[in-house]
């Protein structure tokens, strides 16, 4: 007797058999031509894009590893003929430079904790509790970063020569924590939201509290997308020059010292200062890969 409830069954076999012994048989050849483009499409596009990013960053490194001379060379060759550290030499020897690097490492590294400490449980508290005025508070933090940085920089001035933190990298990293924390809330608080809460309340019946489960459980669980938060803080205040500009003289992060220095100094010291404001941003995503090859990972499944 054939079961009405299971009409794929009649057969003897299953709907995935069935599929398998179709695609065993051949599939049309209109079928396989369009599937052939379609990936074409994709890794061509995929191609395309990569050489569209990394084509500046190849031409910002040619031309720092480069003689003087080469600099001014047109047509420009393509690969690297005359490699030469003096550009680079030049660039690191020059005034300032060397403690510029120095205050722009420490003021990411501060903003990254301090963001990440106070983003997260902010993230947190979106995604896992209902309260009165929750997406008002939402609404805000997008709406934060739409408000112009310039218009506060008379005021902050002022109250940062009052509160004696004018001219020092805690002051640069306490703006840039303040840049920084609406993104990181926004995006933890996604992260968060994938966590299952099952396993939040399973720990919590054997014996943690709400802290201790969130972090013996859900932290661990959230750290490749907190990776990922991470990197774009490190780009938000590594990039960021208008503050670091405004606020310091002497104690100025890299941005703010090439800035202040880019009408007086020559072409090729330029491009050193590009590619060396690039390097450090690699080195950082380098290190904290694999943590983003997890989320990757995550997201495919």
């Amino acid at each position: 007797m054939i079961d009405a409830r299971f009409p794929c069954h009649i057969s003897g076999s299953s709907p995935i058999e069935n599929l398998k012994s179709k695609i065993g048989g051949g599939m049309p050849s209109s079928l396989t031509r369009r599937y052939i483009l379609n990936g074409v499409a994709l890794y061509g596009s995929a191609i395309l894009l990569a050489l569209w990013t990394l084509a500046p960053l190849y031409l910002i490194a040619l031309a720092a590893f480069s003689t003087r001379q080469a600099t001014f060379q047109w047509p420009k060759p393509l690969l690297p003929t005359d490699f030469s550290t003096d550009t680079m030499q030049f660039f690191v020897n020059s005034r300032g430079v060397l403690n510029s690097v120095r205050n722009s490492v420490i003021v990411a590294l501060v903003t990254i904790a301090g963001s990440l400490t106070l983003g997260a449980p902010g993230g947190y508290a979106l995604a896992r509790f209902r309260f009165r005025g929750k997406e008002a508070i939402s609404l805000g933090l997008l709406i934060s970063k739409m408000f112009p940085t310039a218009i506060l920089s008379i005021p902050l001035a002022v109250a940062f020569l009052q509160l004696n933190l004018y001219d020092t990298i805690w002051g640069v990293a306490l703006v840039h924590i303040a840049m920084a924390l609406p993104f990181v809330i926004i995006v933890t608080a996604g992260i968060f939201v994938g966590v299952p809460r099952d396993l939040e309340e399973a720990a919590q019946t054997l014996g943690c509290n709400r802290l201790q489960a969130f972090l013996r459980v859900v932290l661990p669980l959230a750290l490749p997308g907190l990776a990922a938060a991470a990197i774009f803080t490190f780009v938000i205040s590594w990039n960021e020059v208008f503050a670091a500009t405004i606020l310091t003289l002497r104690n100025r992060t890299l941005p703010a010292q090439v800035l202040s220095s880019l009408n007086d100094s020559p072409l090729y010291y330029r491009y050193a200062g590009g590619f060396f404001m690039i390097v450090p941003a690699l080195i950082f995503i380098f290190l904290i890969r694999k943590y983003l090859l997890n989320l990757w990972g995550n997201i495919s499944r």
